[in-house]
């Protein structure tokens, strides 16, 4: 049988994602890239902001469209929350997020899936390989203890949960012996990993890092406030990346203080001052929300001018988008959305600068880069795309007899792209 995956949102769908066309490998189906040509098509829906349950709806309806024969699972945020009117738009299965590890073993049942284990795929033959990735997102928690009150995911992915060590290396391993390269841990809370197994996410990096020869590892989005004080130790490994996401949603306190979040202003500034004296090369990016309820033109600037003081690598902007069954959603003061249009334009132009700022203080700099994804010059070399251990998305030409696509090689940083997002590099033969 021939199955369509397909994911919206967070790193955390896409490790559902990987995991099973992995398991749906093992049971002798083959993943297609186009859902024309499949016969079952499993949607990983999200429901973050408004706009991606827009997303959602659009991309089953689509999906429906284009492939009316194909049976159509739905699972993810969206179908967890609006389980009813996601059951209205034709799929035939709505497996929702408490059930989604088992959601192979349900369309097999509630949809008659055949079994083929004659045809299984031999293990070398990696679904994320069939899928054009190089690294593999793995997924070591679920849910999230915390209700920051902007935030439905929270409400749709329950209470934490989290993986053994075991099985978390075990998959690890296989990847690797399949051709991987790099493993991102990723989770609804992933900070919080360990809080029902009584230890934390240090045990589990160290534990990879010990049991397993993967060339790198790197983390998803983190708390700020779950960084224990010894975490800076942790990088002193050069497999594990020098590169961590932490989300700062505002610069302004009060801000913080209506999204219910459990850092200041002064502790994240802390944080990361700590952070870039202990770890060299160490890139910090984050999120902002602009326009939260109740923001006030004093707020914003003095969440503006906190931002522009941190310099980081790169800024994920969110225009505040109300979310039913959030307390964010009931608060007065709602930011009309000129304005937010506005704020997100300043903070998009700052974010920039920040982030040919940081680039101009690698050039001439030499890193090892794994290189994703290549295509075909006019000149028939190559223009390959990868990235540095502290996540610098680099471009480079390399000749059609040597492909670098999944490989590790040094790399000297020459000058940023015109675009600004991208460092052009040479490779450096050996």
């Amino acid at each position: 049988m021939r199955v369509n995956l397909k994911a919206l949102g967070c790193r955390l769908n896409e490790a559902e994602l990987e995991t099973w066309a992995r398991q749906l490998q093992r049971e002798g189906h083959r993943i297609v890239d186009d859902s024309e040509e499949a016969d079952l098509v499993v949607l990983n829906s999200c429901a973050v902001t408004q706009d991606a349950v827009r997303k959602s709806r659009h991309l089953i309806r689509r999906t429906a469209r284009e492939n009316p024969r194909a049976k159509l699972v739905l699972s993810g945020c969206y179908a967890t929350l609006n389980r009813e009117e996601a059951e209205g738009l034709g799929v035939d299965l709505v497996v929702a997020n408490q059930d989604k590890g088992n959601l192979i073993d349900i369309a097999k049942d509630e949809l008659d899936l055949p079994i083929m284990p004659a045809f299984s795929t031999e293990p070398s033959e990696s679904a994320i390989f069939r899928l054009g990735r190089q690294r593999a997102f793995i997924k070591v928690q679920d849910g999230c203890r915390y209700r920051c009150t902007f935030c439905i995911v929270t409400v749709a992915r329950g209470e934490e949960r989290s993986r053994n060590i075991e099985d978390i290396v075990g998959e690890i391993n296989d990847l690797h012996g399949q051709g991987i390269q790099e493993a991102v841990l990723t989770g609804v809370h992933l900070g919080g990993y360990g809080s029902d197994l009584g230890y934390g996410l240090d045990r589990l990096i160290r534990a990879i890092l010990e049991r397993t020869d993967i060339p790198r590892l790197r983390l998803g989005s983190l708390e700020p406030w779950d960084l224990p004080d010894s975490f800076s130790e942790l990088f002193e490994n050069p497999r594990f990346m020098p590169h961590l996401h932490l989300p700062l949603q505002s610069g302004s306190d009060s801000v913080l203080r209506r999204m219910a979040r459990r850092c200041k202003t002064a502790d994240f500034a802390r944080l990361v001052e700590q952070l870039r004296k202990d770890v060299p090369d160490i890139n910090i990016t984050t999120d902002v929300i602009v326009g939260f309820p109740g923001e006030t033109e004093a707020e914003w600037r003095e969440s503006l001018a906190f931002i522009e003081g941190m310099g980081f690598g790169h800024i994920h902007i969110f225009a505040y988008s109300p979310r039913s069954g959030t307390k964010a959603a009931e608060m007065p003061g709602h930011v009309p959305a000129e304005i937010k249009k506005a704020r997100s334009r300043a903070l998009h132009e700052v974010s920039e600068r920040q982030k040919r700022a940081g680039l101009e203080q690698f050039l001439g700099r030499e890193f090892p880069v794994l290189w994703e994804t290549e295509r075909t010059a006019p000149d028939n070399s190559f223009d390959v795309f990868g990235y540095t251990p502290n996540y610098l998305r680099v471009a480079a030409r390399a000749e059609p007899e040597r492909s670098l696509a999944n490989r590790i090689t040094a790399a000297r940083l020459t000058v940023i792209a015109d675009s600004g997002d991208y460092l052009l590099a040479k490779p450096i033969s050996g």
